[in-house]
């Protein structure tokens, strides 16, 4: 063939091979946004579940828990709740009372806010290490010397301290307690990083190592005697004793967290070390950053619940946080984090630690022995995983069969 012919073919293709280029990258989409996508679609399905589940659960607590009498209290001039009394037929002074629903009471309502806040602020740590394929079993033990430490440095300013009504006393107190469970969350990372041990066997020997600690700093006894004005600011309550410190808290750590994993790049890519870390790791993402960012998170998150502890209760013992990985993690998977990592959510984490905090407070409303407490939470447990490994192989089948 001439070298005319091959120039005619070459000119003949040109339009075809500009018109291929030129196609809009808008109209095509990539593979992780599609994934993305599906995630979020499947995160926000989970979530819309859990929501039926607490709107069940509270349904049927209010129906089937039946009703009890309360004090009726009033605000005086001072602004203080005190009880009500009235003048019986004798002429006596007798407390009055009022019959109200044992579940769907301001006061239960309030105090089930408070409770869930707690495990809840800490639910939002562990998921972001579950979502890194990772797991803290030493969450309650970090817990448990944050409230040691900050509570020795809260007494040494408090009432009866050796330096009482210094201004320092509060927010050196904040520091501490804060400050050391994340240096214990950094230690978990630290080690998980360094000596590429998996996070079970770390975290396990830390929760000894931590809680052992906080028994030999206390001795095994209470620390108490707090200023004042720390204890006010966080037991603030409104209504019927709504505290809103705790909860605001409890909200406001869930945004964060959520605005971290959905709409940061780094919370991307704590999915993405979750999903497949060997893949990530040749993508270009500093896997080692990722995991040790997670367990610091993770001990923030454990800080601050602790700090919310001492403001609440008014004290700290070694013993504190006793159980609480239990819940923390059945709250991170209840919430749709999977423990093979790459899924979850704060919002999850947070809706799980209320719903496994209502089925803590069903069983005390109906009457349930408390003992059954553990072994109705650990069940949860398992269906939740089970029915995650189910939405797994579903997602699979409808995978191979496109």
């Amino acid at each position: 063939m001439s070298e005319d012919f091959f120039e005619l073919a070459t000119l003949d293709c040109l339009p075809l091979t500009v018109a291929f280029v030129s196609v809009a990258p808008n109209y095509m989409s990539s593979p992780h946004s599609i994934a993305g996508r599906s995630r979020l679609a499947g995160l926000r399905l989970q979530e819309g579940g859990l929501l039926i589940v607490i709107f069940v659960l509270g349904l049927l607590l209010t129906l089937f828990g039946g009703s009890v009498k309360v004090p009726q209290l009033e605000t005086n001039t001072q602004g203080e709740r005190v009880r009500v009394f009235k003048t019986n037929a004798v002429g006596e002074r007798e407390p009055e009372f009022v019959e109200k629903n044992k579940f769907l009471n301001a006061q239960n309502l309030a105090q089930l806010a408070k409770d869930t806040s707690f495990i809840a602020i800490m639910a939002v740590g562990a998921t972001f290490v579950i979502i890194a394929g990772g797991i803290d079993l030493s969450v309650g033990a970090i817990y448990a010397l944050a409230s040691v430490l900050g509570a020795l440095v809260f007494q040494c300013f408090g009432p009866d301290g050796a330096r009482a009504g210094g201004w320092v006393g509060v927010p050196l107190g904040i520091l501490v307690c804060v400050g050391v469970a994340t240096a214990c969350g950094l230690l978990n990372g630290g080690m998980i990083v360094a000596l590429r041990v998996h996070p079970f066997i770390i975290t396990l020997g830390t929760m000894a190592i931590f809680r052992g600690v906080a028994f030999v700093i206390t001795k095994g006894q209470s620390v108490g005697g707090f200023p004042s004005a720390f204890r006010d600011l966080i037991r603030w309550e409104v209504g019927d004793g709504l505290s809103l410190v705790p909860l605001g808290v409890m909200i406001l750590v869930a945004v964060i967290g959520g605005i971290y994993l959905s709409r940061l790049a780094a919370g991307r890519r704590v999915y993405a070390v979750g999903g497949n870390e060997l893949a990530s790791r040749y993508s270009g993402i500093r896997v080692e950053r990722v995991k040790l960012s997670v367990f610091i998170f993770s001990g923030l998150t454990a800080g601050i619940a602790a700090l919310l502890s001492l403001g609440y209760y008014g004290g700290a013992t070694s013993g504190d946080g006793q159980g609480y990985e239990l819940n923390v993690i059945a709250a991170a998977v209840v919430g749709g984090a999977s423990l093979s990592g790459g899924k979850g959510s704060a919002l999850g984490a947070l809706l799980g630690a209320l719903v496994i905090q209502m089925i803590s407070t069903g069983i005390v409303i109906l009457g349930i022995n408390q003992n059954y407490s553990q072994i109705i939470i650990g069940a949860v447990v398992i269906l939740a995983v089970v029915l995650d490994q189910f939405n797994n192989w579903l997602a699979k089948r409808r995978l191979l069969k496109s």
